[in-house]
């Protein structure tokens, strides 16, 4: 992997507290147990989109792996997209043989990942969740996510991401013109 993001300044109150945040747990102890081999960064402050997320790292925007719920009406699915993409809804939705994807409310995600939005991490939810991958994210080296709060990420890789979640690759811009 390439160079990791510059150490963060030394933990503050809320760095520590996210640090020892039970999603963040949760999610260490699946990684582990599932070989993870990428690091947990806890960032000073929370990071809600891919671009202050990318600022915080150091890295491209769409090295940011973002973790979107969304509500097929049938159930949820996560989309780990690039942050440089918007998923095209109707086109995904076609794509993975779902109804509809709307986006998740909040208490839909807490309910379905264990997580709050801005820190729901690929791993680590009550019961699996259908999970699907932006084919975008392997034209980075190192790919980064959120591991359980809005302000801890992991590094990791494209492959690695596709075997720890087992999730489908997809494309989730709009459809091709012919």
């Amino acid at each position: 992997m390439p160079a990791e993001p510059p150490s963060p300044e030394p933990p503050d109150a809320a760095a520590t507290a996210a640090a020892d945040h039970p999603g963040v747990a949760r999610f260490r102890a699946e990684h582990r147990r599932l070989g993870g081999t990428g690091r947990i960064v806890v960032l000073p402050d929370a990071v809600h989109t891919a671009a202050l997320a990318a600022e915080a790292l150091g890295c491209e925007v769409g090295a940011i792996a973002n973790s979107l719920v969304f509500d097929t009406g049938e159930g949820p699915v996560l989309v780990l997209t690039s942050g440089s993409h918007r998923v095209d809804t109707g086109a995904t939705a076609a794509r993975i043989g779902v109804p509809r994807l709307r986006r998740a409310s909040p208490d839909f995600v807490r309910e379905h990942t264990g997580q709050v939005i801005g820190g729901v991490s690929p791993l680590a939810h009550p019961s699996p969740v259908p999970t699907y991958l932006d084919r975008a994210l392997a034209d980075h080296e190192v790919v980064w996510a959120a591991a359980g709060h809005p302000a801890a990420v992991f590094s990791t890789t494209y492959a690695e991401l596709l075997a720890l979640t087992g999730a489908r690759e997809v494309e989730v811009g709009p459809e091709a013109s012919a």
